[in-house]
Formats: C-alpha cells, sequence, structure tokens
C-alpha cells in the first residue's frame, strides 16, 4: 500500500490514522510542501493520496506559490486519474476548491470539540455508514467550502450547525472532511505552538483557551481514535479494494 501524504507544516501530519498505517507496514512518501518539497510526477504509482491540514488557506498563492502547483496534482489525481483522497481540513477546501466550489470565511469559525451531523446520505456510504448519526471531533478552521450543489458528482454527508459541508465526497473516491478525527492525545498543545493556530483560538475562545481546548480534546480522544480506526478500515477494505 503506497500512500501520498501532503503536508503544509511538519506537526500536522496524518496523527492517529498514521500510526494505523504504520502498522500496516504501508509505503508512506510525505511531501513538505511549505518545506519547497515537490509533488512528484508518477501519481499513477500511488494507491491514495492524503492531503493535511495547515496554517496557510486556499487563496493565499502570493505568499505560497506552491498552492497552485498542489491543486493542479490534486485535481490530476482525483479528477483525472479517479484515485482515493482524503483531504483534511485545508485538505478537505482544497478538494472543494478543485471540483468546483468556493472557499470563504466562515461567519463563525469553529474552534473546539464540536457536534457533526450526518444526513441520511451515510446510511449507504463506503466510509461512513458505521458512524453514528452525530460525533463530537476537533474544529479548529475559520474558512470553509461553499457552492458545490450544482456538480452532481458531489454528495454532501454531514453538517455542523455553522458549516454546511463538514464531509462531502466527489464521486465515490475522493473525501473532504473539514474536521480534525485524526487527532492524537499530544495534538492541541502541538498545534498551539503556531502563532496562527493561537491566535485564533484566543480570539474565540479568549485568553487561556488553549488548557481547556485539550481537556476537552482528552476527554473525547477514545472516540476520536475508534472513529479513526472505523475510516481507515473501511478506506482500505471499500476503496482501495485491499
Amino acid at each position: 500500500m503506497k500512500i501520498l501524504i501532503l503536508q503544509h507544516i511538519k506537526i500536522e501530519d496524518p496523527g492517529y490514522i498514521k500510526d494505523l498505517m504504520i502498522n500496516d507496514e504501508a509505503e508512506l512518501t510525505t511531501i513538505e510542501l511549505d518545506e519547497g518539497e515537490k509533488i512528484p510526477n508518477n501519481l499513477q504509482s500511488y494507491d491514495a493520496m492524503f492531503c493535511m491540514g495547515g496554517p496557510m488557506d486556499t487563496w493565499m498563492e502570493k505568499e505560497h506559490p506552491w498552492l497552485i502547483e498542489e491543486k493542479k496534482k490534486i485535481k490530476e489525481y482525483v479528477v483525472d486519474l479517479k484515485k482515493p483522497y482524503l483531504g483534511f481540513c485545508l485538505g478537505c477546501q482544497l478538494l472543494g476548491e478543485v471540483v468546483g466550489g468556493r472557499v470563504v470565511k466562515s461567519k463563525i469559525p469553529e474552534i473546539g470539540i464540536l457536534d457533526i451531523n450526518f444526513n441520511k446520505s451515510k446510511e449507504s456510504d463506503k466510509l461512513f455508514s458505521e458512524f453514528p448519526t452525530q460525533i463530537k471531533s476537533l474544529q479548529w478552521h475559520s474558512y470553509e467550502v461553499q457552492g458545490l450543489e450544482n456538480n452532481n458528482d458531489v454528495q454532501l454527508l454531514a453538517s455542523s450547525s455553522e458549516t454546511k459541508y463538514q464531509i462531502f465526497k466527489y464521486q465515490n473516491h475522493a473525501y473532504g472532511i473539514q474536521f480534525h478525527i485524526e487527532i492524537k492525545d499530544t495534538t492541541v498543545n502541538e498545534w498551539g505552538c503556531v502563532p496562527e493556530y493561537k491566535s485564533a483560538l484566543e480570539k474565540q475562545l479568549g485568553k487561556g483557551a488553549l488548557e481547556k481546548f485539550d481537556k476537552a480534546a482528552q476527554a473525547n480522544i477514545k472516540n476520536m481514535n475508534k472513529y479513526s480506526e472505523i475510516l481507515y478500515s473501511k478506506f482500505k477494505t471499500d476503496i482501495l479494494k485491499l
């Protein structure tokens, strides 16, 4: 199993799901885009692409010119080659933009351990059919995907009170997941060291929010790990056919 991982900051990797892939002895190729590493040209040779979060936004092409090439490669992989893709947070937004949506500033940023509500489409979905109708997961975003309603290849699977496209899929092989189901018990404190993340956290939840946020994450980590296990297992068996 060969997995290509696109990262936009070193500390934001596939987390608990990466641990599961390592246990399976998967061949992982990590491209650290923010450090100037280039996405390989031989995309066909990879079984799946994972695209992670980051402190930048999809429209920041002037500040981060590698975003231009990344969007082209995601489009090639997902739309042209029709190969399996999982995008988390920024990776979700990049997929949304690639398949015809737009990424806009949220009316209210979502930061915290918040509810995700599935719709009826979940019941027949390959990845999420075994999930409960509502889960709690970590949110840490100020932008979101909109405008996918006119793409008949896109199906909405889950929303939150503030964000419509919490989970969507393109055809049956590419998924955008706006939240962070992949976190580990060290994640919140590690991300709290990133200036952009800390600023957004304190702006939304006030001074000293990091400790409270971490406690809430710890209280829900077992369930989030369980959901990551289900997601990864179904991705292997039903999407990758392994």
